[in-house]
């Protein structure tokens, strides 16, 4: 299943009609692609995607954009986006790169990257990646990425971060080598001639130079400030007097401008408003289930006329965002204004809307938010196929903390599911704290599979599925941790346990967890050195690997078989099985795959 990417993310936005031209800082950007990175940082409200969207539109150079949010801090999830935005520069890059970030355990990150770095190296002209709002990364691998794009990236490719936050890259380093430029707060607030181009020329107020020296010193040449003031101002006939009650610290100037512009919204508008302030990103179909009215496709395009904080994310006009400081503004007049029933309504009727269109962790999202959580494990439960396929695992695990304990003691297959992702994602102490649930939740352990162990006779076949289960993901926890002789007791336990195709499962059907016993006991038997062992295990994983289309087992089957044929000294029949592991990945997969990299290595080192 190919990863769902969502374009507009991909889109380069377009100037907002109300847009002051800044030359001068275009041309500090310019100035910027001589080295590796250009870092625009400032607090919300500074204008930096319109900055940059401005160089964009005014340049010859050649740029790809990924506008970045929360749901990013997947690697695989990241990674891929990364690769989709490239590929608006040339098509052919990183075709390979996406079907193994897809496989359920994707090879390490440096291969990944190195090959993504090398295919880069083969775009002829010079362009740029720009990375919008990524003070939403958090995931400390995607910063080490960066970083080796950063460190590694040929010369025909220059990078921009806007980002609220210094991102966790080591600046200094690139600072002190002179490979990148800086645009901060003080760079990019108006200044006294920009504040009074946008108040009198754009906006029309016609103030005096003395109401613009006014504004702009309060403001600190804050634009979202200045935006809001000007909003509040139309039409008022005592502007000086408005101007005089604007003291205090930005949050209060924000929160009581917000307060004048709604009051000059009509009533309805003003209720569309704070109804769909919930949403993260709106198209008219959603915002009309949300509301209940059938007119959102009009309203959104007077308030993009209107330029009330709300940014097109396509060219069509068919998707918007509120202005995010805007928003979390608007929600607060929601909670302020609507019943905590009404609010549990409007998140019920965006996860209906999500689930019917397909964006399903848009719909656990407002499901978790209604507290509707029967409804978001249900949800989860019927897309985990599709979490899985599109290595949305980070995504998944930070769902965990927002589910109430409660909800979780009596529901074993989430309990698996999500052990598996946390253990995907390198978490192994959550990964066991869920089967310690999943045990709770039945009553039983998985010892009590021992055959030595009275009880095990009366466990239920669900029970029974369940454990097995358990000592699956537990044996390969194991291995993590470097207990080989305890992931090899698990595997032996389970292994004659699996034998019935049709027996009661909990998540995974029993032919595949047997292909991952066989996996793991082939890693645990030649990491105690027992290699006639390895490869009888190992060599029954490729067999079911084969069959089932698990082209990661088979990749790194074939790679510890050729390591172990290389320590017995068969040198050629490591390089026959090597030959033989690429050719049959190319088949599996239709061409060729980056899991490859792990035979190609091998075979490096062979020859």
């Amino acid at each position: 299943m190919d990863t769902p990417l969502l374009h507009t993310k991909l889109y380069i936005p377009q100037l907002p009609s109300n847009h002051v031209a800044r030359p001068h800082l275009v041309q500090k950007l310019n100035q910027g692609l001589e080295g590796k990175l250009t870092l625009v940082a400032a607090p919300a409200g500074f204008g930096k995607t319109s900055l940059l969207s401005e160089w964009v539109h005014q340049s010859a150079h050649r740029v790809a954009w990924l506008s970045l949010d929360n749901d990013d801090n997947d690697l695989a999830r990241f990674l891929a986006y990364v690769i989709a935005a490239i590929q608006e520069i040339d098509e052919r890059i990183g075709l390979d790169l996406q079907t193994s970030l897809q496989a359920p355990q994707p090879p390490p990150i440096e291969i990944l990257l190195t090959m993504l770095v090398n295919e880069i190296d083969t775009i002829e002209n010079n362009f740029s990646l720009v990375l919008d709002d990524y003070q939403v990364i958090t995931t400390a691998a995607i910063h080490e990425a960066i970083n080796f794009l950063l460190t590694n990236a040929p010369p025909q490719m220059h990078l921009l971060i806007a980002s609220r936050a210094d991102p966790f890259l080591p600046l200094p380093r690139f600072r002190a080598r002179g490979q990148m430029i800086e645009l901060r707060a003080d760079d990019v607030r108006f200044t006294p001639h920009e504040t009074g181009v946008y108040l009198n020329h754009v906006m029309g107020l016609g103030l005096s130079s003395d109401h613009i020296a006014s504004l702009q010193k309060r403001t600190e040449g804050w634009i979202a400030g200045l935006h809001l003031a000007a909003l509040s101002m139309k039409g008022m006939e005592n502007p000086a007097q408005f101007i005089s009650t604007l003291i205090g610290d930005d949050r209060y100037i924000i929160d009581y401008l917000v307060d004048e512009v709604l009051a000059q919204r009509p009533s309805g508008t003003k209720d569309f408003l704070l109804k769909t302030s919930i949403l993260e990103r709106m198209n008219a179909s959603l915002c009309d289930a949300v509301t209940g009215q059938d007119d959102s496709k009009a309203t959104l395009g007077a308030l993009n006329q209107a330029n009330l904080f709300i940014v097109p994310l396509d060219n069509r006009r068919h998707w918007y965002r509120y202005h995010r400081l805007f928003a979390d503004l608007l929600r607060q007049r929601l909670e302020e204004s609507y019943p905590p029933k009404k609010i549990t309504s409007l998140h019920q009727l965006a996860s209906r809307w999500y689930e019917e269109n397909d964006f399903l962790f848009d719909s656990i999202e407002h499901s978790i938010a209604a507290e509707d959580y029967k409804n978001a494990i249900r949800l989860i439960e019927q897309g985990v196929e599709q979490i899985f396929a599109t290595s949305q695992l980070v995504a998944l695990t930070r769902i965990w903390d927002q589910i109430p304990q409660e909800h979780l003691l009596n529901q074993p297959k989430l309990c698996v599911i999500f052990s598996w992702a946390w253990l995907a994602t390198g978490h192994p102490d959550e990964a066991e704290n869920c089967l310690k649930l999943v045990e709770r939740s039945f009553g039983a352990e998985v010892r009590d599979l021992s055959t030595e162990n009275e009880t095990g006779d009366d466990l239920s076949p669900e029970a029974l599925g369940a454990l097995v289960e358990v000592a699956v993901i537990r044996a390969q926890i194991a291995i993590v941790q470097g207990d080989f002789e305890g992931a090899l007791k698990l595997s032996q336990l389970v292994h004659p346990l699996m034998d019935d195709e049709n027996g009661v499962y909990l998540y995974n059907h029993p032919e595949a967890l047997m292909t991952v016993v066989n996996f793991n006991s082939g890693l645990a038997h030649e990491f105690r050195g027992e290699l006639e062992a390895a490869e009888n295990a190992l060599t029954e994983a490729l067999v079911l690997g084969k069959e089932q289309g698990n082209f990661h087992i088979v990749a790194v089957a074939y790679g510890h078989l050729a390591k172990i044929y290389i320590i017995r000294g068969l040198i050629q029949s490591a390089l026959r099985l090597c030959k033989q592991g690429i050719s049959d990945l190319a088949e599996m997969v239709g061409g060729r795959t980056p899991m490859s990299g792990l035979l190609l290595s091998e075979l490096g080192l062979i020859q």
